[in-house]
C-alpha cells in the first residue's frame, strides 16, 4: 500500500476529515457529534493521510492556539502501520514552516506511549475531557 498525505484547510478536505473523525471519535469512542466539530476547524490547517483515494488518518494544527495539535485519528483497521506518525510529521512540518517553536495538545491516556515515542512530554496531571482520561503533552521544536 502506498500512503500519501495532503495538507489543506478544513473546507477543501471536509468530507475526508469528517469520514475519519466520525468513525474514530463518534462511532468508536462515543464522543457526541456536537463536541467533535468546533469553530477551530475552520481556522486550523489539516493533514489527511490517504490509502489511494480513501482517507484513513487525520489531524489538525491550530496556530491561533499557540501550536495546538488536535483531532488526531487513524481508522481502526489502519492502526499500527505508522499513519499516526505520518500525521504528526506533517503537523510538525507545518508548525516549523509557520515559525511555531512548540506544539501542545491534550492526549488520551491510551495514546501517551505513542506520543512519548515521538518526543513529546507529559505536562501536568490527568484530567477528563469528553468523559475520556487525558493529559497535556508538549514538544519543543528545533
Amino acid at each position: 500500500m502506498t500512503f500519501h498525505t495532503r495538507v489543506s484547510d478544513f473546507q477543501t478536505q471536509f468530507t475526508a476529515i469528517r469520514d475519519v473523525r466520525t468513525d474514530v471519535f463518534v462511532r468508536e469512542q462515543s464522543i457526541p457529534l456536537a463536541l467533535e466539530y468546533d469553530e477551530h476547524d475552520l481556522t486550523c490547517t489539516h493533514a489527511v493521510v490517504y490509502d489511494g483515494l480513501k482517507p484513513v488518518a487525520t489531524g489538525r494544527l491550530d496556530f491561533q492556539q499557540q501550536g495546538r495539535i488536535g483531532r488526531v485519528a487513524v481508522l481502526e483497521s489502519y492502526r499500527r502501520r505508522g499513519l499516526g506518525t505520518l500525521v504528526m510529521q506533517a503537523l510538525e512540518e507545518m508548525a516549523r514552516s509557520g515559525q511555531a517553536d512548540q506544539l501542545w495538545f491534550h492526549a488520551q491516556i491510551s495514546a501517551v506511549p505513542f506520543y512519548l515515542s515521538l518526543g513529546y512530554s507529559v505536562v501536568g496531571d490527568e484530567f477528563m475531557e469528553a468523559d475520556i482520561p487525558h493529559v497535556s503533552m508538549e514538544k519543543q521544536l528545533a
